[in-house]
């Protein structure tokens, strides 16, 4: 159940960013310039994942104690229960918020190569090749954002999973890094540029899969219920 609010984040960005799309349009569904796509994406991201952090630090969390079993240490935490009490009994309330940032950045970046990709190609394709509102448009509008999300996305994820997963001092505070700027930063001189696309691949793979799912899947229910083409 605490890991419930992980389902809500793609509600809140899709919503938050047609509703910033109607307003740049007064209303219209007419393609937005690229400027004021991105940054809808990146604030309906934002928005989206910081409502969902609390979730995922519990999620991050309970996924290392596999790693941890296996190194032969004791468990962290027991369960996602668990996992929440010591959270907020280490650090406060505000401790649920642990390694936002780099989230949040994440998240914005992600939804910058997702939903401005998608909403750009789509009505590219459809205006400089003369195509209907169909699938074979969604397709390759959905592909170019699962591989454009992927790239802009592996970096922050790299950083969010160091800065949550790191140790704490009594009081919360990392003792590896300080923020997501020091953290990439510490990362790139010890390991190099090509240390912040480790994991691109299975990113990649299960971001294409997801987004061509989904936004096929938006299209057909938005047609259903007698709306407009996104």
């Amino acid at each position: 159940m605490l890991l419930s609010p992980w389902a809500s984040p793609t509600g809140v960005r899709i919503c938050s960013y047609d509703l910033m799309r109607k307003e740049f349009t007064q209303g219209g569904n007419k393609a937005l310039p690229v400027w004021k796509s991105a940054l809808c994406g990146v604030t309906a991201g934002a928005v989206a994942q910081w409502l969902a952090s609390p979730a995922d630090l519990v999620k991050v969390q309970i996924q290392m104690e596999g790693k941890r079993r296996l190194m032969g240490e004791a468990p962290r935490v027991h369960g996602a229960a668990h996992a929440f009490r010591m959270i907020v009994h280490r650090g406060g309330v505000k401790g649920l918020w642990k390694g936002s940032i780099p989230n949040v950045q994440r998240a914005a970046l992600v939804n910058l190569g997702d939903l401005t990709t998608y909403d750009t190609i789509k009505h590219m394709i459809m205006h400089r090749l003369n195509m209907p509102d169909c699938h074979t448009v969604h397709v390759l509008a959905s592909v170019c954002a699962g591989f454009v999300a992927a790239v802009m996305g592996t970096p922050a994820d790299v950083v969010k999973t160091r800065i949550m997963n790191q140790p704490t001092d009594d009081n919360g505070r990392g003792l590896l890094y300080r923020g997501s700027l020091d953290c990439l930063r510490q990362t790139v001189a010890k390991e190099g540029f090509g240390a912040l696309y480790k994991g691109f691949l299975p990113c990649w793979i299960r971001m294409a899969p997801w987004s061509l799912t989904f936004w096929l899947s938006f299209e057909q229910i938005r047609k259903m219920i007698g709306a407009s083409g996104y």
